[in-house]
This record gives C-alpha cells, structure tokens and sequence, in this order.
C-alpha cells in the first residue's frame, strides 16, 4: 500500500484489492468487491426474521469489526473512526421517528466502546463522559444487562483511577440493574469482580474473598443466551482480573496461578489483553523474589507489537520497567533492561502520533 500511495507500483489485478480488503478487514462491498468469507452472512429477508427486531443498521457489524480490531491493534488509533460512526451514522437515527429501541442499545454499546477505546489512548478525561453517556442510553432502551455492563465500566475506570470509593458505587448500581433484569451470568460475574478489586485496594481481604468466589460461582453457572451487545467476560477475563486481586491481597502464590492462566488461555489473536497479563505475572514475580522468572516474562513481552496502538500498555510498561530498576545490579535483569530500552525507543517512535508528549516536551 505504501508504494502504491507513492506510485511506485500499479494495481493489475484484482487480488491485491482482495488482499488489502483481507488484510485490513475492509468489508468487499466498499473496495467495489464481492462479500469476502469472514464477513457475517447478509441479514434474512423481513418475512424470515424472529420477533423480536434486530439491531439498526449495521451498527452489530460495525460493533463485530471494531471489537476484532481493538483485540489486535488497541484503541489508539480506532477511538476517532468509533467517535465518527456515532456521529455519522447512530445520532441522526436518535431522532428519527421511524427508529426503534434497538438504535437506543446499539448507541449505548458503542458509547461505551468508544469509553474503553479512549481509556485504552491515555484519554482518562474522556472516557468517564463516554461510560456516563452509555447508561442512561441503555436503560432508556430496555436493555438492563447492558447497562449494568456499562455501570461495570465505569467501575474499572473508578479503579484505575484510584476511587475505590466509586468503584463500589458503580458496582451496587450495576448490581441493582442486573437484578431487574433477564438473568445474564457475564455482566453479573464482572460486577462481582469489580467489586472484589475495589474491596481488595481497600485492604478489605475476606469480603474480597467472598466477591470473587462469587464471580466465578456466576460464570459457572448455566450461560445465558448470547448478548449481541456484551464484550465477552469469560474465564480468561476473570483469570486475569483474580491474579491482579490476589496480588493486591499480597497472597502472591495464588495470583501466580491465576495470572498463569491468564496468559495460556489468551488467545494469539488478542494482542493487548496478552500482554497485560504478562506485565500482571511481572508484577506478581518480582514481589515473589523470583527475579529470573521475571525476566523470562519480560523477555516473552519483548515480541509485543511495536505497533500495537495502546496507550495503556504503554504506560504499564513503564511501570514495569520502574519495578525492575532497583534489581538492576542483578545481571539479568540489567541486560533484559538495556533490551527493554531499546524496543521502547522504537515503540515511542511508531506511536508518537498517538502517545502525548510528557511537560518536558519529550515522550520519556
């Protein structure tokens, strides 16, 4: 695509144009091509639908391309083209009176994806306007696990942010909509392990304790049908959040497990949650005295795409790095710093358009 761009090359055949829409996911139909075998079937004529109304548009497929896009390459760069799709192509059908509730549950969800693509990009100042925007859209349209989804959210961004306080509010409130609602197991078991993280940064251990083993009693139980709307929260997910629980709790031997399992049950395709779960084995190593183990992780993150555009994963690569400096008299971890250096010299470089500049004027 580059030399093409440039003209040092033509377009003579027909494959390239199916190689590009391929490559970058682009449905067939907007390079002039016929539907490419990844995308969803077309939808069934009117008379062959179910009941109940199926989503406006084709905000589910948008939704599905998105979604699959910010497990490989992050929300750095997707934040803007989610922003656009609502303005574009949901806010005019708010108003339409020939639209249904459905387009009130397709503008939530992608609310509260645009929340989590621009927590993912550094814009911690936006995102809480995105997840407080997305509830009251959800409720408005019916669709209670949805909004306590939404209300799950905002508990997370409470917790990076440091408001335990909050976290807990958001949780009762999601809790409080989950329970008016159609039973669904994965809203459900999220909540119950936002709640655990929040009682956990509190110094809380028992009633922790008791939040999580509800969490996993949750996702144990007989699955709900499928939400075309929820991003999954599945074993992996509660794998990784009960290692960052069970290391808060200082109960570093059980996190280690948790956090293990994490890692092997992430799947090649999602980029950014492997990495983070490997920065959280880090994270639990260290503290644990296992400073080889440590740095056989770090090796492993290493191989993370320079190019993944993650604001988040960034940032918590710094930290790990800070963790590591005062072992740096340890060789290994001395070397495998001077390694880390240098691949992040060329992640700043190829991010620099995503990742704002520190008040010194550098990226450091």
């Amino acid at each position: 695509m580059y030399d093409y761009m440039n003209g040092k090359s033509r377009v003579e055949k027909l494959t390239l144009f199916e190689q590009i829409a391929d490559a970058f996911h682009i449905p067939g139909h907007l390079l002039g091509l016929a539907r490419r075998s990844w995308e969803p079937a077309p939808a069934a004529p009117e008379h062959q639908r179910a009941d109940h109304a199926p989503p406006d548009g084709d905000d589910l497929v948008a939704m599905d391309h998105f979604r699959s896009a910010d497990r490989q390459t992050g929300g750095g760069r997707l934040y803007g083209a989610v922003v656009r799709h609502l303005s574009d192509r949901v806010a005019p059908r708010l108003v339409d009176i020939g639209s249904g509730p459905q387009v009130l549950a397709a503008a939530a969800a992608l609310t509260e994806m645009a929340g989590w693509m621009a927590h993912d990009s550094g814009h911690n100042d936006r995102a809480p306007g995105h997840f407080a925007r997305a509830l009251p859209l959800a409720r408005t349209s019916g669709d209670l696990p949805l909004a306590a989804h939404a209300a799950a959210s905002s508990s997370h961004l409470a917790l990076q942010t440091g408001d335990a306080a909050g976290a807990v509010r958001w949780v009762r409130t999601g809790q409080d909509l989950a329970a008016r609602g159609p039973r669904n197991p994965a809203p459900t078991a999220r909540l119950h392990t936002m709640q655990a993280r929040a009682l956990a940064a509190a110094a809380q251990p028992i009633p922790a304790a008791r939040a999580l083993d509800a969490a996993h009693s949750d996702l144990q139980a007989a699955p709900a049908a499928d939400h075309p709307w929820l991003s999954p929260f599945d074993t992996a997910a509660l794998a990784s959040e009960s290692a960052l629980i069970l290391r808060d709790l200082e109960q570093y031997d059980e996190a280690l497990t948790h956090g293990e399992r994490a890692v092997t049950l992430r799947e090649a395709g999602r980029t950014r949650s492997l990495a983070l779960s490997r920065i959280s084995l880090v994270d639990i190593h260290v503290p644990r005295g296992d400073l080889d183990a440590a740095v056989s992780v770090g090796h492993d993150l290493l191989s993370t795409s320079p190019t993944l555009s993650s604001v988040r994963v960034v940032q918590q690569l710094d930290g790990l790095r800070r963790l590591l400096k005062p072992h740096r008299g340890y060789p290994p971890v001395r070397d495998y710093l001077a390694r880390f250096e240098a691949a992040r010299r060329a992640r700043m470089l190829l991010l620099a358009d995503i990742i704002p500049p520190s008040p010194g004027g550098t990226t450091a």
